[in-house]
């Protein structure tokens, strides 16, 4: 069988597949990709094995990246936690994968990128593991009761209450009012943890492109913004892709209030999953954070394909040192870094 390149963005078939396909998620629609081509003129792309005019039942979108810095690559897909490869029947879905290879040497890549469960990658041995991660998310459909009795009952559920108690509100939704005070929170807390934010062009292309799938949560406290959240929706799941705070204020529940807000609504609205998305296998803190909300854990693989068959290490040391720098900078350099960073690193 042949395998096909499309326009994922362009093409309307690919967004009706995503619509029904029961593994696609938020990083599979075009909004996603066309918020990645806006922002840092990635060019999105598509293999699926249905011919032109078929109606499509498989498909892996990448990114093409090309940049002075990082080099030329496939990425399946930037910036985003998982993305899986979409098929119908194992025998599309190793077809596929087979294909992968030579299309890297078609599109003259040094090597792609898959972002996925480990368990997609079985038998295929030209993928080598970079990098693993865990991965988190709570299943909505028992009902609020349950979802709040299995909430840790010390750092969670009491920091709800104490929330309440300290009269914070909390507001929803996607105007500039709310993404100003969300980015200034966001530029807050990268500071704290040694990295550049992602520009703000970033968050208003994916406010733009995504629409009423995406939306910024504000806790207030005496009219002061105090933590905040951004949530994408894609069919019946619940994406949780930022978070950040004003860490002097943390102590009043702030942010514990706005996720369960957010739970309660999309629960409300019949929503069946909460994704809280990955963490690092060397972060037991936020693990352990996400693991309080009564999630499950299951695994993360980013794998490679490369032209070169040394495998791919990645190495930290460097972020290491420039964190030191970063928590230096002034507000206005730091937020410059990440402008000239971000596109590199996809």
């Amino acid at each position: 069988m042949q395998v096909h390149r499309i326009d994922p963005v362009q093409d309307p078939r690919w967004a009706e597949f995503v619509e029904w396909h029961p593994q696609a998620s938020i990083f599979h629609t075009p909004e996603w990709m066309k918020t990645l081509r806006r922002t840092y003129g990635y060019e999105p792309i598509a293999f699926t094995t249905c011919a032109p005019g078929e109606r499509l039942t498989n498909g892996i979108p990448f990114c093409r990246i090309s940049t002075w810095l990082t080099g030329r690559r496939l990425v399946s897909l930037p910036f985003s936690d998982h993305c899986a490869p979409l098929a119908c029947s194992t025998e599309e879905l190793d077809l596929l994968l087979t294909s992968l290879e030579s299309q890297l040497q078609l599109e003259h890549c040094s090597y792609l990128e898959l972002r996925t469960q480990p368990s997609y990658l079985q038998g295929h041995s030209h993928f080598q593991v970079s990098e693993t991660y865990h991965f988190h998310s709570i299943d909505l459909r028992p009902g609020l009761a349950h979802i709040y009795q299995s909430l840790h009952k010390n750092c969670i559920q009491r920091k709800i209450r104490r929330a309440k108690r300290e009269g914070l509100t909390c507001v929803g939704g996607n105007s500039n009012a709310l993404l100003e005070q969300f980015y200034a929170l966001l530029l807050r807390t990268r500071k704290r943890q040694g990295l550049p934010p992602q520009p703000l062009s970033w968050y208003k292309n994916l406010i733009e492109c995504l629409g009423p799938k995406a939306k910024i949560w504000v806790a207030f406290k005496n009219g002061c913004s105090i933590a905040s959240i951004l949530t994408l929706y894609h069919r019946k799941v619940v994406f949780h892709k930022y978070g950040c705070s004003d860490f002097r204020f943390n102590n009043l529940g702030g942010t514990q209030l706005l996720y369960w807000n957010a739970i309660e609504e999309a629960e409300r609205n019949g929503f069946e999953e909460f994704d809280l998305g990955r963490s690092d296998s060397d972060n037991p803190t936020l693990a352990t954070f996400k693991a309080r909300w009564g999630a499950s854990r299951s695994s993360l693989a980013y794998a490679r394909c490369s032209v070169s068959r040394t495998r791919s290490v990645v190495r930290k040391w460097p972020l290491n040192l420039a964190k030191h720098l970063f928590a230096r900078l002034p507000d206005t350099f730091l937020a410059a870094a990440g402008r000239l960073l971000y596109r590199h690193i996809g």
